[in-house]
This record gives structure tokens, sequence and C-alpha cells, in this order.
């Protein structure tokens, strides 16, 4: 056991362990070997608590709250009053998993009346403790005392723990601070404003996010940069665009994160135009290319059927690593060149690089579109033997394609049955449609079973189920089908197609004439089936409802 007379703490806490008739040492028994000093003064005046938060005071709690450790294990607190009436304490780690408890027991405690509570006198000392809490990767029990405190903090500590929030991914944590600095009524400078902002981008709350960008007097390229992932992020691909165009207007020149969110909306509305104009922007700039915005740009090459434009990116790239490599073998996978995902995921191996899971399910892909259905077994036992990658749904469902693809429909079912994931929508989803696609229709039946009582809900589900009821002409199940997704209120937005000429995007959605030359494409398209059916063609008469 520790005894301490005075030292200089390396954590300073409010003074709720302050107790003036505190003279004998206290010997508390904590199952660990750490120890953190705690200092704090005797002789402070409390500070009257705010209306809407209680004030609390650990003065009595630690006694009550520590008890002897029945493991061998013990760890000591120890206190000792000096001559200038400070105590100081030796803790065990109260931040080894202990602090949640303990607010929890002096919430308990104050509610019950069983102390008087003090609040923090200085919020400096708060300041040191929650940065030290927050360096000790404790990001819970730093949020846990500063919302229960009552009291503004420095904006440092305030951007730090926000910080933390962001790079953790916890955004209600960072909300939670947020709330904090409303009720205490601190107002954020415009450094703040841009955490939140991004705080709240990153979290897919477009409405709070916007009112923080609205409200910034001086927009600057970090703001601009948060608002465009943001909306990128959520899908709303034509927004980002348009900020992005807003943002040049206003002079300001994107940098790599811009680019990086710019090539990923293009890559997701197929408009090549647009992308290769921010791609000339960026050679233009000068700007300082990563691995993320290679592989984004190669993305949008390969995904708007450029695939020569995405491999000349891939050769120029000076830094590649597993993300780089991915690209392009997604890439090559997407226009259907089986054979050169396969060379280069070998050549990525010879290189050093470890593969991913989404390496993975695009080579698994590769092989299920190229029947190789032994390359595929090879490739997916490998993961976890060779490269320590665990399949997950996604696998098992190219797996179950793959199999269907080749015509085997029993050992693709057995392959469900022997499957971890076989209460994953995808993995049955897969198995319907390769009996769909071979005639088999009691195991359609059955597949169709599985598939709809996992996600009832989704109403993609319902066009699947009634495409797949129809190529066999099991009507009664279509109506069924039908009649149920009208009953539950479902409804499936209209597939459309979009094409890009001479930099305008035109969309066609199915079940509307809504565009201005359909007449004309309407009647090209006839010719081109009379031009067809004199070839001798076949066509498709299986039907596909919407």
């Amino acid at each position: 056991m520790f005894k301490v007379s005075i030292m200089k703490s390396l954590l300073t806490l409010s003074p709720v362990l302050s107790n003036s008739n505190a003279a004998a040492p206290l010997s508390l028994n904590f199952p660990s070997q750490f120890c953190i000093l705690l200092r704090t003064a005797t002789k402070i005046k409390p500070l009257k608590p705010p209306k809407a938060i209680p004030a609390f005071s650990a003065r009595n709690s630690l006694v009550n709250y520590a008890k002897p450790s029945s493991s061998g294990q013990s760890r000591s607190l120890c206190t000792e009053s000096g001559a200038s009436g400070e105590i100081h304490v030796i803790v065990g780690p109260m931040f080894a998993g202990k602090t949640t408890t303990l607010l929890k027991r002096m919430k308990s405690e104050n509610s019950n009346g069983r102390f008087q509570g003090n609040t923090i006198k200085k919020s400096s000392q708060l300041d040191r403790t929650l940065k030290d809490l927050c360096f000790m990767g404790k990001l819970k029990e730093a949020v846990g005392i500063l919302c229960c405190t009552g009291v503004q903090v420095h904006s440092e500590t305030y951007s730090l723990l926000l910080q933390e929030c962001i790079n953790r991914k916890e955004y209600k944590k960072g909300k939670r601070i947020h709330w904090q600095m409303v009720v205490v009524g601190f107002i954020p400078d415009k450094y703040l404003k841009i955490k939140l902002l991004i705080l709240y981008a990153k979290s897919g709350d477009l409405d709070a996010s916007s009112i923080f960008f609205d409200g910034l007097l001086m927009k600057n390229l970090i703001a601009w940069n948060a608002i465009i992932a943001g909306y990128v992020q959520k899908g709303l691909d034509e927004v980002g665009l348009s900020l992005y165009h807003k943002m040049r207007q206003y002079g300001l020149m994107p940098d790599q994160y811009t680019f990086a969110s710019v090539f990923r909306a293009c890559s997701s509305l197929a408009i090549l135009e647009q992308g290769k104009h921010a791609h000339g922007v960026l050679i233009k700039s000068q700007v300082s290319v990563n691995v993320v915005v290679n592989s984004a740009l190669m993305d949008m090459y390969f995904k708007c059927s450029s695939p020569n434009d995405g491999v000349r990116i891939f050769d120029k790239s000076v830094e590649r690593n597993v993300i780089t490599w991915t690209s392009l073998i997604s890439g090559y996978g997407l226009h259907g060149r089986v054979y050169e995902v396969l060379d280069s995921f070998h050549r990525m191996i010879n290189e050093g690089m470890r593969p991913n899971q989404i390496t993975f399910l695009a080579v698994l892909s590769a092989c299920s579109h190229g029947g190789l259905v032994d390359k595929g077994r090879e490739y997916f036992s490998s993961m976890v033997r060779d490269y320590g990658v665990q399949p997950r749904g996604k696998h098992y469902a190219v797996m179950v394609d793959l199999l269907g693809r080749a015509g085997r429909i029993e050992e693709a079912y057995e392959f469900v049955q022997m499957s971890p994931y076989k209460k994953h929508p995808a993995v049955w989803g897969a198995l319907l449609g390769a009996c769909r696609n071979h005639g088999n229709v009691d195991m359609v039946k059955l597949a169709a079973k599985n598939f709809f009582e996992l996600e009832p809900e989704n109403a993609g589900k319902y066009v699947v189920l009634s495409n797949a009821y129809a190529t066999f002409g099991l009507w009664k199940n279509v109506a069924e089908i039908r009649s149920a997704m009208k009953g539950s209120g479902i409804k499936k937005e209209p597939g459309y197609s979009m094409i890009e000429v001479q930099k305008e995007v035109h969309f066609f959605f199915m079940g509307h004439n809504t565009h201005r030359e359909t007449e004309q494409i309407h009647g090209l398209i006839r010719d081109l089936v009379f031009i067809m059916k004199d070839a001798c063609d076949v066509p498709d008469l299986s039907i596909e409802l919407e």
C-alpha cells in the first residue's frame, strides 16, 4: 500500500472528494495494479448548481462504493491530510471500467438525499479531467462526466471531444456534447460550428448539417467538403455535385477530399463528361493525389464504361494498396473480363498485398459470371485458410449464385443449408434467381418462401417473387403477391434507366412517357425489333413486372 503526502496529481477532478474532517487515512481495496493520483482541496466553496442539472459530490460515495475484492489481487486507495488542508488520493484505475459505475452510484445517492453535492468551481479542472480521459481512450466516461456537471468547458476541450466522436464514429455521443453546449448556454465559435457540421454530415443528419452550413458567414473549403461528402454519402449525388459547382463559382479550389466525393458522385450517376471535367480540374490544380482519390477516379471510369481510362489511371498510380488493386479487380469484373480479374488478383498477391473481403467478393463474382465453379470454390476456401478473411453473407450468396448458374441447384440448396448465413436474404435471393433461370418450380416455391419471410417489408422482394412466379405461369401466386403488396401499403419506386448524351443526362422511368423524345425513341425501337426478327433472333418472352 502506498502512502503519499504531497505529489502532483496525474488527473485532477472536481472537488467532490473534499472533506475537511478526513484526518484519518482511508484504505480501500480494488482489484488491479495501476494507480492514478487525484488531488483536491478541502476548502472550496460549492457553486450554486444549475436549475436543470443537480450537482452532486462523491464525498462519501467512494467509501460506500469500494468493497474488498474476493480475488487475490488488490489495489489500494490511500488518503492523507496535509498541513495545507489538501487531501492526496491514490486511486486504482477508476477509469478502467469503473467511472460509469461510479457516476451511476453518485446519481442514485444524490436522488436519495444521501449526500449533498458541490459543483466544480473552476472549469479548468474539468477541462484537464476530460482531456486526460480522452487521451486514455475513455470517451464514454468523458462525455458522461461532461453531461452530468452542467459546466461550460473550454472550446478546445469541446473540439477534442467532438473530434474523438467523429474519429470513432460515435455520433450519438457527439450529439450529446452538442446538447450539453445548448443546455449550459455555450455559444460555439466558427471552428466548433464546422466540427458540428462534420459530425452531423457524417451521421447522415443533413437537415442539421445544412443549418450549420447556412449559418456560416464565411464558408471555407472544409465546410464545403463536409456538406458535399454528406450528401454524396447519403446517396443524393445530384445535390452533392450541385454544391460542388456552387463552390467553384465562389472561387474556391477543390482539394483531394473534394475530388474523392465528386468522383464518387459521378460514378454513382454514371456521368462520364462531368467526371472527365472534374479530372481535368484535378490535373490543372496540381493537387497531390492519394490512394483514395485514385481509387475513386478508377471506379468512376470503370462504371462510366471507360475501362481503358480506368486501367490507365492504375498504371500511372505511384502509390498502390489493397484499395487500388480492389478497384481495378472490381472494374474488370464489372465489364465481364474474368481472366483479367484473376490475373490482377495474383499480381496483387505477388506484390505482397493481402486481399480483403471486398477483393474476394469481386473475384468470386467474376468466377460466377465466368462459370468457373472449381476456381470459385478454391478462392472461397482460401479466404480463411490462407488470408484469415472470414466470409460474410454476400460471399455465401455469390457462391450460391456460382453453383446455380452452373445448374447445380440441389448442390446450391445444400450449400445454403450448411452455411452460417441461411437467414441472410441475399443467399435465398441468389437461389431463387438460379431456380427461376433453370426452371425448377418446386425449388422456386421453397426459396421464395424463405426469401419472403426474412424481410417481408422490402418492396423489391414482392417484385422478385412476382416475376419468379410469372416465369412459370403461376398467375394465382402472382395475384396473391400483388394483393399482399397492395394490402400492406407497400409501394416500390419505379425503375429507371439513365444515359448521358452530349453532357445532358436523360432519365427513362418504368411506366412513364415523360421524355420529350419518347415517340421518336419508340419508333427507333420498333425498327430495331424488325431488324432482329429478320435475323432470326428469338426474343425472350419471359415477363418482367415492375
